[in-house]
Protein backbone atom coordinates (compact mmCIF):
# COMPACT_ATOMS: atom_id res chain seq x y z
CA UNK A 1 0.00 0.00 0.00
CA UNK A 2 1.61 3.59 -1.27
CA UNK A 3 0.20 5.12 2.30
CA UNK A 4 -1.40 3.18 5.34
CA UNK A 5 -2.56 4.92 8.13
CA UNK A 6 -3.41 2.81 11.14
CA UNK A 7 -5.07 4.14 14.66
CA UNK A 8 -4.39 7.58 14.19
CA UNK A 9 -4.85 9.35 16.94
CA UNK A 10 -3.49 12.92 17.59
CA UNK A 11 -4.45 15.21 20.92
CA UNK A 12 -3.17 19.06 21.56
CA UNK A 13 -3.01 20.19 25.40
CA UNK A 14 -5.77 23.14 26.47
CA UNK A 15 -4.56 24.54 29.61
CA UNK A 16 -3.79 21.17 31.05
CA UNK A 17 -6.52 19.19 29.57
CA UNK A 18 -5.90 16.70 26.51
CA UNK A 19 -8.42 17.73 23.74
CA UNK A 20 -9.08 14.64 20.99
CA UNK A 21 -8.93 16.25 17.47
CA UNK A 22 -7.99 12.73 15.58
CA UNK A 23 -9.70 9.69 17.24
CA UNK A 24 -8.41 7.16 15.64
CA UNK A 25 -8.09 7.46 11.65
CA UNK A 26 -7.48 3.84 9.31
CA UNK A 27 -7.27 4.45 6.30
CA UNK A 28 -5.17 3.32 2.95
CA UNK A 29 -4.36 5.40 -0.57
CA UNK A 30 -3.39 3.87 -3.79
CA UNK A 31 -0.27 5.36 -5.73
CA UNK A 32 -2.10 7.66 -8.26
CA UNK A 33 -5.28 8.40 -6.30
CA UNK A 34 -6.81 11.89 -5.50
CA UNK A 35 -8.43 11.91 -2.52
CA UNK A 36 -11.04 14.29 -0.56
CA UNK A 37 -10.96 15.51 2.90
CA UNK A 38 -14.55 16.57 3.37
CA UNK A 39 -16.29 17.69 6.39
CA UNK A 40 -17.09 20.75 8.54
CA UNK A 41 -14.60 22.88 11.03
CA UNK A 42 -13.26 21.05 13.52
CA UNK A 43 -13.68 17.99 11.77
CA UNK A 44 -9.95 17.16 11.85
CA UNK A 45 -9.19 17.68 7.95
CA UNK A 46 -6.48 19.72 8.40
CA UNK A 47 -4.82 18.16 11.27
CA UNK A 48 -4.40 14.57 9.39
CA UNK A 49 -3.58 16.70 6.70
CA UNK A 50 -0.88 18.02 8.39
CA UNK A 51 -0.01 15.08 10.40
CA UNK A 52 0.25 12.92 6.56
CA UNK A 53 2.94 16.00 5.92
CA UNK A 54 5.14 15.59 8.75
CA UNK A 55 4.30 18.81 9.95
CA UNK A 56 2.22 17.74 13.00
CA UNK A 57 3.64 14.49 15.40
CA UNK A 58 0.89 12.18 15.99
CA UNK A 59 0.04 11.27 19.55
CA UNK A 60 0.15 7.85 18.54
CA UNK A 61 -0.74 4.96 15.37
CA UNK A 62 1.51 4.34 12.70
CA UNK A 63 1.62 6.69 9.08
CA UNK A 64 3.57 5.15 6.92
CA UNK A 65 4.32 6.05 3.08
CA UNK A 66 6.03 3.70 0.63
CA UNK A 67 8.44 2.08 2.86
CA UNK A 68 8.67 4.97 5.37
CA UNK A 69 7.02 5.13 8.69
CA UNK A 70 7.42 8.85 9.38
CA UNK A 71 5.23 8.70 12.35
CA UNK A 72 8.79 7.35 13.76
CA UNK A 73 10.97 9.93 11.98
CA UNK A 74 12.38 13.21 13.87
CA UNK A 75 12.64 16.29 12.50
CA UNK A 76 16.06 16.00 10.57
CA UNK A 77 14.69 13.42 8.87
CA UNK A 78 10.78 14.39 8.16
CA UNK A 79 12.43 17.11 6.59
CA UNK A 80 14.26 15.26 4.12
CA UNK A 81 11.48 13.40 3.46
CA UNK A 82 9.45 16.34 2.90
CA UNK A 83 11.90 17.65 0.36
CA UNK A 84 12.23 14.85 -1.37
CA UNK A 85 9.07 13.42 -1.43
CA UNK A 86 5.65 16.05 -0.66
CA UNK A 87 4.14 19.05 -2.32
CA UNK A 88 2.46 21.46 -0.46
CA UNK A 89 -0.64 23.91 -1.70
CA UNK A 90 -1.87 26.03 0.48
CA UNK A 91 -5.15 28.37 0.97
CA UNK A 92 -3.74 31.37 1.43
CA UNK A 93 -0.96 30.73 -1.21
CA UNK A 94 1.75 31.51 0.87
CA UNK A 95 3.91 33.24 -2.19
CA UNK A 96 6.47 35.74 -1.25
CA UNK A 97 5.78 39.41 -2.10
CA UNK A 98 8.83 40.93 -3.01
CA UNK A 99 9.85 37.83 -5.25
CA UNK A 100 8.60 37.27 -8.74
CA UNK A 101 6.35 33.75 -9.79
CA UNK A 102 9.48 32.07 -11.19
CA UNK A 103 11.45 32.93 -7.59
CA UNK A 104 8.65 32.18 -6.12
CA UNK A 105 8.62 28.50 -7.27
CA UNK A 106 12.77 28.46 -7.89
CA UNK A 107 12.77 29.21 -4.19
CA UNK A 108 12.05 25.08 -3.20
CA UNK A 109 14.77 24.34 -5.21
CA UNK A 110 17.12 26.50 -3.26
CA UNK A 111 16.37 23.97 -0.04
CA UNK A 112 17.57 21.09 -2.35
CA UNK A 113 21.20 22.73 -3.31
CA UNK A 114 20.16 22.70 -6.94
CA UNK A 115 22.23 25.36 -8.70
CA UNK A 116 20.52 29.23 -9.63
CA UNK A 117 21.02 28.37 -13.31
CA UNK A 118 18.70 24.75 -13.15
CA UNK A 119 16.52 26.45 -10.17
CA UNK A 120 15.16 28.87 -12.39
CA UNK A 121 14.82 26.32 -15.64
CA UNK A 122 12.67 23.73 -14.06
CA UNK A 123 10.49 26.82 -12.25
CA UNK A 124 9.61 28.05 -15.61
CA UNK A 125 9.25 24.73 -16.48
CA UNK A 126 6.69 24.27 -13.63
CA UNK A 127 5.05 27.58 -14.76
CA UNK A 128 4.52 26.37 -18.09
CA UNK A 129 2.60 23.49 -17.11
CA UNK A 130 0.21 25.21 -14.89
CA UNK A 131 -0.02 28.05 -17.58
CA UNK A 132 1.60 30.90 -16.48
CA UNK A 133 4.63 30.79 -18.92
CA UNK A 134 3.44 34.64 -19.72
CA UNK A 135 3.80 35.54 -15.97
CA UNK A 136 6.65 34.63 -15.29
CA UNK A 137 8.27 37.95 -13.81
CA UNK A 138 5.38 39.04 -12.10
CA UNK A 139 5.37 39.69 -8.51
CA UNK A 140 2.42 38.36 -6.49
CA UNK A 141 0.38 41.77 -6.30
CA UNK A 142 0.09 41.83 -9.81
CA UNK A 143 -1.28 38.34 -10.14
CA UNK A 144 -5.31 37.61 -9.36
CA UNK A 145 -5.73 34.94 -6.81
CA UNK A 146 -6.22 32.22 -9.63
CA UNK A 147 -3.18 33.06 -11.15
CA UNK A 148 -1.37 32.96 -7.41
CA UNK A 149 -2.36 29.65 -7.21
CA UNK A 150 -1.67 28.83 -9.85
CA UNK A 151 2.32 30.04 -8.78
CA UNK A 152 1.84 27.96 -5.58
CA UNK A 153 0.94 24.92 -7.78
CA UNK A 154 3.77 25.03 -9.90
CA UNK A 155 5.89 25.38 -6.29
CA UNK A 156 4.77 21.74 -5.11
CA UNK A 157 5.38 20.53 -9.08
CA UNK A 158 8.93 21.94 -9.09
CA UNK A 159 10.57 19.09 -7.13
CA UNK A 160 8.41 16.36 -8.91
CA UNK A 161 7.33 15.32 -5.94
CA UNK A 162 5.22 11.99 -5.47
CA UNK A 163 2.33 13.24 -3.27
CA UNK A 164 1.09 16.60 -3.56
CA UNK A 165 -1.15 17.51 -0.21
CA UNK A 166 -3.33 20.77 -0.51
CA UNK A 167 -5.10 22.46 2.12
CA UNK A 168 -8.47 24.29 0.98
CA UNK A 169 -6.59 25.26 -2.60
CA UNK A 170 -9.70 26.92 -3.68
CA UNK A 171 -11.12 28.21 -0.30
CA UNK A 172 -10.02 31.74 -1.53
CA UNK A 173 -11.36 31.75 -5.13
CA UNK A 174 -14.67 32.42 -6.65
CA UNK A 175 -16.39 29.43 -8.36
CA UNK A 176 -15.46 29.78 -12.09
CA UNK A 177 -11.42 30.17 -11.21
CA UNK A 178 -12.01 27.01 -8.65
CA UNK A 179 -13.57 24.86 -11.38
CA UNK A 180 -10.33 25.87 -13.37
CA UNK A 181 -8.15 24.93 -10.58
CA UNK A 182 -9.50 21.71 -9.84
CA UNK A 183 -9.57 20.61 -14.02
CA UNK A 184 -5.86 21.81 -13.65
CA UNK A 185 -5.29 19.74 -10.84
CA UNK A 186 -7.23 16.71 -12.07
CA UNK A 187 -5.10 17.26 -15.38
CA UNK A 188 -1.72 16.70 -13.46
CA UNK A 189 -2.92 13.84 -11.65
CA UNK A 190 -3.80 11.68 -14.97
CA UNK A 191 -0.92 12.82 -16.19
CA UNK A 192 1.71 12.07 -13.59
CA UNK A 193 0.13 9.56 -11.58
CA UNK A 194 1.14 12.20 -8.81
CA UNK A 195 -1.40 11.29 -5.48
CA UNK A 196 -3.11 13.93 -4.49
CA UNK A 197 -4.72 14.43 -1.12
CA UNK A 198 -7.25 17.47 -0.72
CA UNK A 199 -8.75 18.88 2.26
CA UNK A 200 -11.98 20.58 1.42
CA UNK A 201 -14.89 22.03 2.78
CA UNK A 202 -16.53 21.84 -1.20
CA UNK A 203 -18.48 19.19 -2.50
CA UNK A 204 -18.53 20.10 -5.87
CA UNK A 205 -14.31 20.61 -5.41
CA UNK A 206 -14.40 16.92 -4.03
CA UNK A 207 -16.50 15.72 -6.95
CA UNK A 208 -12.79 16.15 -9.06
CA UNK A 209 -11.63 13.18 -6.60
CA UNK A 210 -11.61 9.50 -7.34
CA UNK A 211 -12.00 8.99 -3.49
CA UNK A 212 -13.94 11.27 -1.09
CA UNK A 213 -13.47 10.66 2.73
CA UNK A 214 -16.29 12.13 4.92
CA UNK A 215 -14.57 13.06 8.24
CA UNK A 216 -16.55 14.28 11.51
CA UNK A 217 -15.09 14.88 15.18
CA UNK A 218 -12.13 13.24 14.37
CA UNK A 219 -13.01 10.14 12.43
CA UNK A 220 -13.67 8.80 8.98
CA UNK A 221 -17.83 8.75 8.73
CA UNK A 222 -17.69 6.91 5.18
CA UNK A 223 -15.62 6.64 2.56
CA UNK A 224 -17.06 7.28 -1.40
CA UNK A 225 -14.80 5.49 -4.29
CA UNK A 226 -15.87 7.96 -7.88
Amino acid sequence: MFIHIEDLKKDFILGKKPIHILKGINLDIEQGEMVALLGPSGSGKSTFLNVLGGLVPPTSGLVKIKDFEISKMNENELCLFRREHLGFIFQSYNLIPTMKAIENVALALTFAGVKKDKRLSRAKEALSIVGLADRIDHKPNELSGGQQQRVSIARALVNSPEIILADEPTGNLDSKTSEDIMEMITKLNRESNQTFVIVTHDPEAAQYCTKVIHMKDGVIERTINQ
